[in-house]
C-alpha cells in the first residue's frame, strides 16, 4: 500500500474517532447515561496517561502508576459519574485556553510569532509585510482559540446542556475548519505571490524541522 493511501486511511481513521466519540459525548450530556458519560469523558486523559507510563518508564513503575490511577478512578468514580459534564468543559476550556496562550505567548517582544516560524519553515526567508501578516494572523488565532473557550463556558452557565453539548462537539471543529479556510482566502488576496501549500504539508515540514 502507499504512503498516500496510508495517510489517507489514518486521517480517515482519526476523522471517525473523532465523530464517534462527538456522538458518545452529546449522547451522554443529552441523557441520564452518567456512567457512560464518565467513562468517555474520561477516556482521552487515561489514554495518555497509560501510554506516557509504560513507554517512559520502567515496567514496574509503570504497572505501580496503572494501578494507582485504577484506585483513584475507583474511588472517585461515584463524583465523577455525578458531575461528568463539568469535567468535558473543563477539559475541553482548558485545552482551547492552552492553546489561545500558546498562540500569544508567542507575540510577545523579541520572540517569532508562531504562524511565522511555520511560514519560515515552508515559505522562508519571509519578507517584512509577510512577517507582519503572519503575526496578525497569530493574534487572530489567539483570538479565536480564547473566544472558543469563552463561548464554551458561558453557554455551560447560562444555556441548556443540550446546548452546550451541540456547540462544543458539532460547532467547535467545523469553526476551526472555517477558520483556516478564512484565513487561506485572505492569505491569497493580501499575499498573491507566496507559493501555495497545503495544510498537512505545512504541518508535515514544521514537525520535520521543529526548532
Amino acid at each position: 500500500m502507499s504512503t498516500r493511501w496510508e495517510r489517507r486511511l489514518q486521517a480517515a481513521a482519526a476523522c471517525s474517532l473523532v465523530i464517534v466519540y462527538a456522538a458518545l459525548s452529546h449522547y451522554c450530556n443529552s441523557t441520564d447515561a452518567h456512567g457512560l458519560g464518565a467513562a468517555v469523558a474520561l477516556a482521552p486523559l487515561t489514554l495518555l496517561f497509560l501510554v506516557f507510563a509504560w513507554r517512559s518508564m520502567p515496567v514496574w513503575p509503570a504497572t505501580a502508576a496503572s494501578i494507582a490511577l485504577a484506585f483513584v478512578l475507583v474511588y472517585l468514580w461515584p463524583v465523577l459519574t455525578r458531575s461528568f459534564s463539568l469535567f468535558y468543559l473543563v477539559q475541553e476550556s482548558s485545552i482551547y485556553t492552552l492553546l489561545g496562550l500558546t498562540f500569544a505567548s508567542s507575540l510577545r517582544r523579541n520572540r517569532t510569532a508562531l504562524c511565522t516560524h511555520l511560514a519560515d519553515k515552508v515559505h522562508g526567508p519571509l519578507s517584512s509585510p509577510e512577517i507582519a501578516y503572519t503575526r496578525r494572523v497569530t493574534a487572530a488565532w489567539a483570538i479565536f482559540f480564547f473566544t472558543i473557550a469563552a463561548v464554551s463556558i458561558l453557554l455551560y452557565a447560562g444555556a441548556p446542556l443540550r446546548v452546550w453539548s451541540i456547540y462544543i462537539n458539532f460547532c467547535v471543529m467545523p469553526l476551526v475548519a472555517t477558520m483556516f479556510v478564512g484565513e487561506y482566502l485572505v492569505r491569497r488576496r493580501v499575499l498573491p505571490q507566496i507559493k501555495r501549500v497545503g495544510v498537512m504539508a505545512s504541518v508535515r515540514v514544521y514537525f520535520a524541522n521543529p526548532t
